[in-house]
């Protein structure tokens, strides 16, 4: 997969070169540095591509997802704002901006986000996702359920909407109804790192435990 992503940024290099203001050259130059985690040479490129066009909200969504990794939400919540300022009816930087302002605390403003995500586009199932961790977060556990249910209706093959699920009902000491979801989230073959975390919860099932973003 590396060599894959080493290979994707010489040919856009080349790009540049023939062209330097290709502007999406850059940004796709950024996108390959991330994948390799040179956030560095990520944050050049899309800089670069900026300097060409400022409009270029690709690139600032790219800046923004490296700040929002570096845990630098300040900063990505401005960037993400840059974005979205430029293409008002993304349902993807809507949510990534919730993400941002989540990540400050200002819990109230990213569920408002969401809930714009969420109407921007009904077949994205990630705002749905992080509405509901957000209210789980913010122990309603109730809304945070409802939000999920229906959440099962566009993602029904989603192991992570399970395993939230089964978490919520870990919180309740509803041992059985976590037992399950649980169990359904790994019928669906999450990734190995998922099914470590899910077996995990499992095996401290009747543990008490506070809340995390573990799952």
């Amino acid at each position: 997969m590396q060599k894959d992503h080493e290979t994707a940024l010489k040919n856009f290099q080349r790009a540049v070169h023939l062209n330097s203001r290709f502007v999406y050259a850059h940004t796709l130059c950024g996108h390959e540095y991330v994948a390799l985690e040179d956030f560095e040479n990520g944050i050049g490129s899309y800089q670069n591509a900026l300097q060409i066009d400022p409009r270029h909200y690709n690139a600032w969504h790219g800046l923004a997802m490296i700040y929002l990794r570096q845990e630098k939400y300040e900063f990505s919540k401005h960037h993400f704002h840059r974005a979205l300022n430029i293409n008002p009816r993304s349902s993807v930087i809507m949510t990534y901006l919730g993400t941002s302002l989540h990540a400050l605390k200002r819990n109230d403003e990213a569920l408002s986000m969401m809930e714009k995500a969420i109407i921007a586009d009904t077949k994205n199932p990630l705002p749905m996702y992080q509405k509901a961790t957000i209210l789980v977060m913010m122990e309603e556990f109730d809304d945070a359920l409802t939000v999920l249910e229906e959440l099962k209706e566009y993602a029904p093959h989603e192991s992570s909407v399970y395993a939230l699920m089964g978490k919520i009902y870990k919180y309740r000491s509803m041992y059985d109804m976590a037992m399950l979801h649980f169990g359904l989230a790994l019928d669906l073959k999450p990734s190995a790192t998922d099914v470590a975390t899910i077996k995990a919860a499992i095996e401290k099932l009747h543990i008490p435990d506070e809340l995390d973003d573990n799952l």
